[in-house]
Parts: C-alpha cells; sequence; structure tokens
C-alpha cells in the first residue's frame, strides 16, 4: 500500500529532524558552490534526489498526487525565504 508523502511533512514529531536535515543541505549547498558548481545545477540534483527517494518510499503515484499541489504551494509563496517586494 502507498503512503501519501505529503503526511511526513504534517508530522510534527519529525519537525527537528528535519530542520537538522536542511541544515545538512544548506551546508552542502554552500560547499558545492565554494567548489564552483551552479546553484541552479545543485538544485536540480536535488529536486531529483528528493523525488527519487520520495518514489523509492512512497511509490510513483502517491509522488505524482503529492507534485500536483506543488504550483499552487509555489505560488503561494511557501518555499520564498525573501520578502517579496
Amino acid at each position: 500500500m502507498e503512503t501519501d508523502p505529503t503526511l511526513f511533512f504534517d508530522d510534527m514529531s519529525l519537525a527537528d529532524e528535519r530542520r537538522e536535515a536542511m541544515l545538512y543541505l544548506e551546508e552542502a549547498f554552500a560547499e558545492a558552490i565554494m567548489s564552483g558548481i551552479d546553484g541552479d545545477c545543485i538544485a536540480q540534483a536535488a529536486i531529483f534526489s528528493a523525488l527519487t527517494e520520495f518514489v523509492a518510499t512512497y511509490g510513483e503515484e502517491a509522488v505524482a498526487k503529492f507534485a500536483e499541489r506543488l504550483p499552487e504551494r509555489i505560488r503561494q509563496g511557501e518555499f520564498t525565504l525573501s520578502i517579496k517586494h
């Protein structure tokens, strides 16, 4: 049975683990950029890696449903860290 990957994000018991994971990813991004790798290339690799992990964990259909919500979430600023002008 496939599990909905959005459940991972709604489980507050994982909040600390997610924050720690973000710190690791931020460090990896910084190191790659310092090595001369373009930020866009790193971001694309990170998205590919994340989706691959989600598919392995939750299955293709569950991840496709999760991805269907991404345009709305992006437009609502969920992934925007800077203040909009």
